[in-house]
């Protein structure tokens, strides 16, 4: 990400006026091992915004109160959240991260994650389909290597 790139996304998280946690790791800004963000945007988000540079990223997408997630495509990210273009504007970051908390597709969204949830839960459970292919994949494995 450049640096024009994360102002952009600081700018549309402030204009959306929602309130955000933003795990911003020091060397987010390619060729830099740190970047600071303008007082002018601290101030403006001061009482809405918590910002760090690390968190058990799992613990974070769990809460309850976490209503959208936003990435800057590094690899973790990338599994587990929505992309942003690279080329990112404040305004879509705006729309988007309002649309994601307060619109119709987000709410959309957000149903279709806990019907996921539920799948998973169910297919990791014990007599579930992915428990069972791993618990035959084990057996297997464990089978082959006594011969």
């Amino acid at each position: 990400m450049t640096e024009h790139h994360l102002m952009e996304f600081a700018w549309g998280l402030a204009n959306s006026k929602i309130p955000f946690l933003w795990i911003m790791r020091p060397d987010v800004v390619m060729g830099t091992e740190s970047i600071t963000l303008s007082q002018e945007f601290l101030d403006e988000v001061k009482d809405r915004g918590y910002i760090t540079n690390w968190c058990f990223q799992d613990q974070v997408l769990a809460h309850p109160s976490v209503g959208v997630f936003l990435t800057h495509c590094g690899w973790n990210s990338t599994m587990e959240g929505i992309e942003v273009n690279h080329d990112v504007k404040r305004e879509e970051i705006t729309t988007l991260v309002k649309e994601m908390i307060k619109g119709e597709k987000g709410k959309e969204m957000r149903q279709k994650c806990l019907e996921w949830k539920k799948k998973g839960i169910k297919a990791t459970d014990l007599g579930g389909s992915s428990y069972n292919n791993f618990h035959n994949f084990i057996k297997e494995a464990l089978h082959h290597n006594a011969i």
